[in-house]
C-alpha cells in the first residue's frame, strides 16, 4: 500500500502556491471551479493510485470541516 505524502516536496513552496493563485487571476467563479476540476483530474491521473487518491480526498474533507491540515490516519 502506498501512503499519501504530505511533506512539502517543492523546493520553493511559495512559488508553487503563486502558480496556483495566478492561474485563477481574472477568472470568474465558474471558470475558477472548472479550472480546479480539470487540474484535480489531471493530477489524479498523474498519481495513478486509487488508494493515495482516497487518502487525499479524506485529508481534504478534514480540512473543510476543521479548517486545518491534519495527517491521514
Amino acid at each position: 500500500m502506498t501512503d499519501l505524502r504530505i511533506d512539502s516536496r517543492f523546493p520553493d513552496p511559495d512559488s508553487a502556491y503563486r502558480l496556483l493563485i495566478d492561474a485563477h487571476r481574472s477568472l470568474g467563479d465558474a471558470e475558477s471551479a472548472e479550472l480546479n476540476s480539470a487540474l484535480i483530474l489531471i493530477l489524479a491521473n498523474h498519481i495513478g493510485d486509487s488508494e493515495v487518491l482516497a487518502q487525499a480526498i479524506e485529508l481534504a474533507k478534514t480540512t473543510l470541516t476543521t479548517g486545518e491540515r491534519k495527517t491521514p490516519a
